[in-house]
């Protein structure tokens, strides 16, 4: 079993800036892609943004040029550093990793943190 825990959420004021963290433990042979989603009320989860084991990313067109994604493949962690925070990224924000469990059968498995929430304040 593979477990994700998100921290680094909070109340910030507008322009402000927060980092949030995702340590995946548990039973990791490797990790592919890790990511951020967030969903706010009454919402669907959109994508934030993505990084691959190798270091490449992808960013919703919303969050470029103010969020950042970063991983740590050694502690099997990733990062989101947001800066200058909107009202509108108010949300719940959710990270997943996609997990080979073993070396054999290598097979990959998607997991879910819980959530941590997210508050700009205007």
């Amino acid at each position: 079993q593979v477990q994700l825990v998100e921290s680094g959420g909070g109340l910030v004021q507008a322009g402000g800036s927060l980092r949030l963290s995702c340590a995946a433990s548990g039973s990791i042979f490797s990790i592919n892609d890790m990511g951020w989603y967030h969903q706010a009320p009454g919402k669907q989860r959109e994508l934030v943004a993505t990084i691959t084991q190798f270091g490449i990313t992808n960013y919703a067109d919303s969050v470029k040029g103010r969020f950042t994604i970063s991983r740590d493949n050694a502690k099997n962690t990733v990062y989101l550093q947001m800066n200058s925070l909107k009202p509108e990224d108010t949300a719940v924000y959710l990270c997943n990793a996609e997990v080979r469990t073993s070396r054999w059968p290598p097979y990959t498995y998607t997991y879910w943190g819980q959530g941590t929430q997210v508050t700009v304040s205007s």
